[in-house]
């Protein structure tokens, strides 16, 4: 189930979905957020919003990644996701976007549940 959240404290919507997903799944606040992710960019100099940046600080707080299979490319939605991983906290990216799911919702600023997700970093 979608669930409409912008923890953007000036509600912007887009740019920052990676802000977003990691203050959504680390239950802190979007300037927290933006931080660890600035500082783990300085550190890999690389961007915050890169995905290897977002994926060492994901790891570094107990999460694992997984690739989602290739098996039916073009039919397979964070909403499917959803429905099939409906259990625990995961951050899902689309190569385009990020959202987090928590127990079978996906928090977001718009419904991304038509999105193709292509991996995912699950809580551990």
């Amino acid at each position: 189930m979608f669930i409409k959240s912008n923890p953007n404290p000036a509600g912007a919507y887009v740019g920052d979905c990676v802000v977003r997903a990691i203050a959504i799944a680390f239950n802190e606040s979007w300037y927290d957020a933006y931080m660890e992710l600035m500082l783990k960019g300085l550190v890999l100099c690389d961007m915050p919003s890169s995905n290897h940046v977002w994926g060492e600080l994901l790891r570094d707080n107990g999460y694992k990644r997984y690739i989602i299979p290739n098996e039916c490319v073009g039919c397979y939605t964070i909403r499917d996701f959803c429905g099939e991983y409906f259990k625990g906290k995961y951050v899902v990216g689309t190569g385009t976007h990020v959202v987090t799911v928590i127990d079978g919702n996906y928090y977001d600023t718009w419904d991304s549940g038509d999105e193709q997700p292509i991996f995912y970093f699950k809580e551990e």
